[in-house]
């Protein structure tokens, strides 16, 4: 793909070759480009320079992106719109949409593909104030008819916890595509509705629109979090008897999380061997995460050393089967497990929350101290601690041995999760009966669960938190799983 010193190259045969390293994912062949550009006087070319922002976002590199970007002289919508989808598609969603207001700044109105890659931003971090700005400008420029944009809205609702509105974009749009239909089905089913996901299954059916894969992904997610086994089994058998779609990992996964979170671990164990995937280290690890739920060692350690076997175990593996081993009095396995987890200096996933205060999102560590009034937020977390305490809440014994997921592989209850200086941040910032919601990327701890639930009821706020899994809408000091989780 060396281009020719002799023969000067222009700007189509620049466009042409950027989007053919585009495909092949080769940053040798963009930065080989790159030189060839600047040396050509090119790069001040708004079309030129927006193709090598793709090209390099395509091969991940977001930082020489950037750079690009930024020493445009020109920018045109589309220059926007790519640096836009960048930062989205690599999961800076903050970034995506500091980005808009930039673009704001310097007078370019976005269109509906901005507006789509924005929408997902929103959505990946609970920024429902942003997204319903957002759906206003969707509105002022006339897009929100648009089947991209209105699936957008859909999924940035329902992802931010307001189901309603979903719905209500839902019912305005002229036409629906499975798309369309697989968000609401996916909404349901992660806010743990299991019988309006099959419900709404039913009337896409009737509609004439065909489910994919997707669809029975969201729909055995709701029965799943919503402990309805019979409708699973029924649904699952289905997807493959009646629409001939071949179940994949992710569908199985669902199933063996279906039966253990019921307490059938029996019936999970058996659904992994009958799988086409049985040696996929996921339906090991659901099924190992069922085995804490219900306490079962047995199983536990089959699915634990099924794990070893297949070379897969990670941090979390065995702090989970560490918690099995303390729930069962197993004192040896326990000591054992903590010193293997000292001796490989082992860590898990480090836990975050995002939390939207007016149109700015902030993000909380554990014991997070980077917060510019992380002294107030601490001080405030104490009060909010005993006014939950009051209201029944009991913190986890201290001397508890063992770990949460949320913690650190050691950590202990006297850690301040991020969910809960989340809390005591977004109830500083506003005002009484404000609804908080709170993203978290793992699992909701059963502490911070139960601090959640009482701080609802004492401060009479309803709180909405997305864990990795599902939805929590606490209010007046229950929370719509039921503690079913």
């Amino acid at each position: 793909m060396l281009l020719s010193s002799v023969s000067r190259p222009d700007l189509f045969t620049f466009n042409f070759a950027l989007k053919s390293c585009e495909r092949i994912k080769s940053i040798p062949k963009c930065l080989e480009i790159h030189g060839s550009v600047i040396r050509s006087g090119f790069l001040d070319d708004a079309i030129v320079a927006t193709s090598l922002v793709r090209c390099y976002s395509a091969n991940g590199s977001v930082e020489i992106a950037s750079k690009v970007f930024d020493e445009m002289p020109v920018r045109d919508l589309v220059s926007w719109n790519v640096m836009i989808c960048c930062f989205s598609h690599v999961g800076l969603h903050n970034q995506a949409l500091s980005m808009y207001k930039r673009m704001g700044n310097e007078g370019v109105c976005g269109d509906s593909y901005t507006l789509v890659a924005l929408l997902s931003s929103c959505a990946h971090v609970s920024a429902l104030n942003m997204g319903v700005m957002l759906h206003r400008i969707a509105c002022d420029i006339r897009c929100e008819s648009c089947v991209f944009v209105s699936n957008a809205l859909i999924d940035m609702y329902a992802k931010c916890g307001s189901l309603e509105n979903a719905i209500g974009v839902f019912n305005g749009m002229r036409k629906r595509d499975v798309l369309t239909w697989n968000s609401m089905i996916i909404g349901y089913g992660v806010h743990g509705h299991g019988v309006e996901a099959i419900s709404f299954f039913r009337k896409m059916v009737a509609s004439g629109v065909r489910p994919n894969a997707i669809t029975f992904l969201g729909l055995l997610l709701g029965c799943s979090h919503q402990g309805l086994v019979k409708e699973g089994v029924e649904h699952f058998e289905i997807m493959s008897s009646q629409f001939h779609l071949t179940p994949n990992v992710k569908h199985y996964g669902c199933m063996v999380d279906l039966y253990g979170r019921a307490g059938q671990l029996e019936n999970s164990l058996e659904m992994i061997y009958a799988s086409s995937c049985h040696e996929d280290p996921v339906l090991w690890r659901t099924l190992l995460g069922s085995c804490k739920i219900h306490r079962n060692l047995e199983l536990g350690e089959v699915a634990m050393k099924k794990l070893v076997q297949l070379e897969a175990f990670n941090a979390g593996d065995y702090v989970l089967m560490t918690s099995i081993y303390s729930a069962a009095n197993d004192a040896q396995a326990f000591a054992s497990m903590r010193k293997l987890i000292r001796s490989h200096d082992l860590q898990t996933v480090p836990g975050w929350s995002w939390i939207e205060i007016g149109d700015q999102v902030h993000k909380f560590v554990v014991d997070d101290k980077m917060h510019p009034e992380s002294a107030v937020i601490y001080s405030e977390l104490g009060e909010v601690i005993n006014r939950a305490i009051l209201a029944g809440y009991k913190p986890e014994d201290s001397n508890r041995t063992a770990p949460t997921l949320s913690d650190r592989c050691l950590g202990s209850a006297d850690t301040s999760h991020s969910e809960k200086l989340a809390i005591a941040y977004g109830l500083m910032r506003t005002t009484a009966g404000t609804t908080l919601r709170i993203t978290k990327n793992l699992r909701v701890c059963r502490d911070c669960h139960s601090f959640t639930k009482y701080v609802s009821k004492a401060f009479n706020r309803e709180i909405i938190v997305r864990d990795r899994v599902r939805f929590h809408h606490f209010a007046d000091g229950i929370c719509s799983c039921n503690d079913y989780w």
